[in-house]
């Protein structure tokens, strides 16, 4: 009975400091202030990106890009297919088709 006991309360303690660290780890992060420092705000905007790649990001349509991810997507795909069908050193390190490699 001592070990039923022992063993329910050690399972009440477990669940009581999982549900604390759980409840810490998901908060909601906007809660808290965030410091921003002086300095930055006498940077010129195009320190870090620079002009040309602002004017970039706005000329393209997000479409065209997220045409582009799904074409690479499924050319991945089809190589990881490929490569399942006959796997080989040679297919493992073939290059793919897709101009988005890593």
């Amino acid at each position: 009975m001592e070990m039923l006991l022992t063993l329910v309360a050690l399972s009440c303690l477990v669940t009581i400091v999982s549900a604390v660290l759980f409840a810490a780890a998901t908060r909601d992060v906007r809660s808290q202030v965030t410091v921003t420092d002086e300095r930055l705000g006498d940077l010129p905007p195009h320190v870090f990106a620079g002009d040309r790649a602002q004017g970039a990001a706005q000329g393209v349509p997000i479409e065209v890009l997220l045409l582009q991810i799904e074409r690479h997507v499924r050319l991945e795909q089809a190589a990881a297919e490929s490569f399942h069908r006959a796997p080989t050193v040679q297919a493992l390190h073939a290059p793919t088709t897709s101009p988005l490699r890593h």
